[in-house]
């Protein structure tokens, strides 16, 4: 089972990290969850005595199935009805749960391999940046007529290097990144892709995806923008084209 995870700069240093919504295998793990009480003792008298970890995590997902179903009866109700004033009620709630806890509780046993979704935004900020140090450099140098130490070319001349060995640095990273996914998801050699192949057979056919895939998004860089702050309207369609929760994603932007 595969989890797509994005990681995005939301507001200043606040970065969400959060799980894309998967309803396909949310759907699966509900149709397999007891429906009544009657199904749910059928299945734990059927097991045998030493799955007692297995009973109890059915349990839990037979409760959360519940509670899962009863928070949609509330969110569905009329508007002023006391079934509505309850469901505003627990988003206040809700809201103050943290996004990380969020983020973690949705990552689940049967998880085998993570796809990391993030901007290619390092690249871009510092190549702008590096730009604009480069421009100011003769502007500050006129500096240098006066009487005192030049602090103003010297703090732009240290910033024109900073970008500059920041921009190297994320084209860098981003090379290995690809690199590696390639190498991942492609054997390079002869040798490995006979082996590769052997595997395969040996497993009926079976993929296997790799533990990890980084995977760099110009169309998250595209929404996400140059400000150091993403609005409201952005990270909504965000959510749209990653299929995520906005009010989680919206917790981030709280953060301190």
């Amino acid at each position: 089972m595969r989890a797509r995870l994005l990681v995005f700069p939301i507001k200043g240093r606040n970065w969400c990290f959060i799980r894309s919504i998967d309803r396909a295998t949310s759907q699966s793990q509900s149709s397999q969850t007891p429906s009544t009480f009657k199904h749910l003792w059928q299945q734990i008298s059927s097991s045998s005595h030493k799955a007692t970890a297995a009973n109890v995590e059915l349990c839990i997902d037979f409760a959360a199935n519940k509670m899962n179903k009863a928070w949609s009866g509330l969110e569905k109700a009329p508007e002023g009805s006391f079934k509505n004033k309850i469901h505003s009620l627990g988003l206040k709630l809700l809201s103050r749960v943290k996004p990380s806890e969020i983020f973690l509780k949705s990552i689940p046993k049967q998880l085998s391999s993570v796809e990391v979704v993030f901007p290619v935004r390092g690249t871009i900020i510092h190549k702008n940046y590096f730009y604009g140090s480069v421009t100011l450099l003769p502007v500050t140098s006129a500096f240098a007529v006066l009487p005192l130490p030049n602090v103003p070319f010297f703090w732009i001349l240290f910033r024109t290097y900073s970008h500059w060995r920041a921009l190297k640095g994320s084209e860098k990273l981003l090379e290995l990144v690809s690199d590696s996914s390639k190498r991942l998801n492609s054997p390079e050699s002869g040798q490995e892709k006979e082996a590769a192949e052997n595997d395969s057979e040996k497993i009926n056919h079976t993929s296997i995806d790799p533990p990890l895939i980084m995977q760099a998004s110009e169309e998250l860089e595209r929404l996400i923008g140059d400000e150091n702050e993403v609005s409201k309207c952005k990270l909504k369609d965000i959510c749209n084209v990653f299929d995520l929760n906005t009010m989680d994603v919206l917790k981030y932007q709280h953060l301190k």
